[in-house]
């Protein structure tokens, strides 16, 4: 039996890839949720439409958009904290309209905390991303590392973080900054080069196309970026703070796409496909994660951590992925802008 903790929580971007899973876990572990989630003319909830049935119906959902000062308001009234996700992350789609990323997850972000100053909420834990940091300047990446805006994108996120500290700084509004490095796992977008990965091979292809092949990544599995939220949502030590939740493995996408054959036990090529490759000085070539500060201040360690660590997160991912009504829903002959 579900026992509710008392106030509400507002989540944000619930119906997407990262904010469902943290809708279930939240509503599991006794939360009473407010899911915002975009409006569309189909009554769709998003990925919540495929919630476990433990949590179904277990959450309210409020319908909306995100640049909307005034929904944003009638949101946030009544709830006690915030978990704020809704933004645009898919990077090749920032070079093709930048203005909405600035609408979207700058000014998005900004209807938020001020609402959230208004009614005098009690804690928003705002996204940052892993992107804001660019090109790794030195390894492995801490919070204190230059901000680098290599696409259209991680410029948004650099100015809608420094938008939230601006609020903690001027207004006093209780602000944390969780930063994830890349999430990977059930749901995901195939937009992301694991799902990319994964759907092509799931479709019986032996010709895998992907873009740049030589940048590294530190990938976390979506139950661990969940407990970080949690975490952070639940620590008073971390007001104020930007804190990295990342696994501490670097892994390139070469050798990402080899384990996953492995593990599905397919043999595969990789060809490179210019409409996927990133302009020159926008790809972020190297990214890992110091978690130290989430350890130090969250008592936060992923579970999924190491190369056995991520072999399992892509077994489960594989799992879902491999499922014939999972993925009926994907595109695996075309690019996802």
């Amino acid at each position: 039996m579900i026992t509710t903790k008392s106030g509400k929580v507002l989540v944000t971007g619930a119906d997407g890839f990262i904010g469902s899973h943290l809708t279930e876990a939240l509503v599991m572990a006794g939360y009473d949720v407010r899911a915002f989630v975009y409006y569309n003319s189909f009554n769709s909830a998003g990925w919540l439409d495929n919630c476990s049935r433990e949590v179904k119906n277990q959450f309210e959902i409020f319908s909306g958009d995100i640049r909307d000062p005034y929904g944003v308001r009638n949101a946030v009234k009544g709830c006690d904290e915030i978990l704020h996700l809704a933004a645009l992350i898919a990077i090749p789609y920032s070079y093709h309209s930048p203005d909405t990323y600035v609408d979207t997850n700058i000014k998005g972000t900004l209807n938020v905390l001020q609402a959230a100053r208004d009614f005098g909420v009690q804690k928003v834990v705002h996204t940052s991303t892993s992107e804001v940091y660019g090109t790794a300047q030195y390894v492995p990446i801490d919070e204190k590392h230059e901000l680098q805006g290599q696409s259209p994108y991680s410029a948004s996120k650099i100015g809608a973080d420094q938008m939230a500290l601006s609020f903690y700084r001027s207004f006093k509004t209780p602000v944390s900054i969780i930063r994830p490095f890349n999430t990977y796992g059930p749901r995901q977008s195939a937009r992301a080069v694991i799902p990319t990965i994964i759907t092509q091979i799931a479709a019986g292809m032996k010709e895998i196309k992907l873009g740049a092949v030589t940048p590294t990544r530190d990938f976390n599995y979506v139950q661990d970026t969940v407990s970080g939220f949690i975490s952070i949502l639940k620590s008073e030590r971390s007001l104020g703070e930007v804190i990295n939740i990342g696994s501490n493995f670097e892994v390139s996408i070469q050798e990402t796409a080899e384990t996953i054959s492995e593990v599905m036990g397919r043999e595969i090529r990789i060809t490179s496909d210019e409409v996927r490759l990133r302009p020159e000085k926008s790809e972020v070539e190297r990214l890992w994660a110091d978690n130290s500060k989430a350890k130090r201040l969250l008592n936060w360690e992923p579970r999924f951590g190491g190369k056995e660590g991520f072999r399992q997160g892509l077994r489960e991912t594989i799992e879902w992925f491999s499922n014939p009504a999972n993925l009926s829903q994907y595109k695996a002959d075309q690019y996802n802008l």
